[in-house]
């Protein structure tokens, strides 16, 4: 049995949880936090799937959220490669964390993944900002 590589990133929110939840369970609030990698995103015919345009060109996105357990696991598709995100927002007294794992997909390297994912660092700072700063 072998596993893929991932990493998990984690950020604390001092907003409620479900306030963080809310905010990003809609993915048009994306483009606001997400920083590096969504340029702008839109709704498609398809309900569940959004459209995004990223610098490596366009994705699709498709949010798998359940509100009673802070779920917002998506999938992310683009012409290099696709893949699942599990992420979670849980309470953490008044505030709230927010975790995402990535695990590198086959068609991406080692040093192209942790480059990437080192970016993501960027996008939760923009996030913890807007959210604390009553933006949202």
């Amino acid at each position: 049995m072998s596993t893929d590589p991932s990493i998990t990133k984690t950020v604390s929110i001092d907003r409620p949880c479900e306030e963080v939840y809310a905010f990003l369970a809609d993915p048009a609030n994306w483009p606001e936090w997400a920083v590096v990698n969504v340029r702008s995103i839109e709704p498609t015919d398809d309900p569940d799937w959004w459209l995004m345009s990223t610098p490596i060109g366009p994705a699709r996105l498709r949010l798998r959220a359940h509100a009673e357990f802070g779920i917002l696991d998506h999938d992310y598709v683009d012409d290099v490669a696709s893949w699942s995100v599990p992420a979670r927002v849980i309470p953490n007294g008044d505030g709230a964390e927010f975790m995402i794992t990535f695990h590198r997909p086959p068609s991406l390297t080692e040093a192209f993944f942790k480059e990437q994912t080192d970016l993501v660092d960027t996008e939760l700072a923009a996030l913890k900002r807007v959210l604390e700063s009553g933006r949202a």
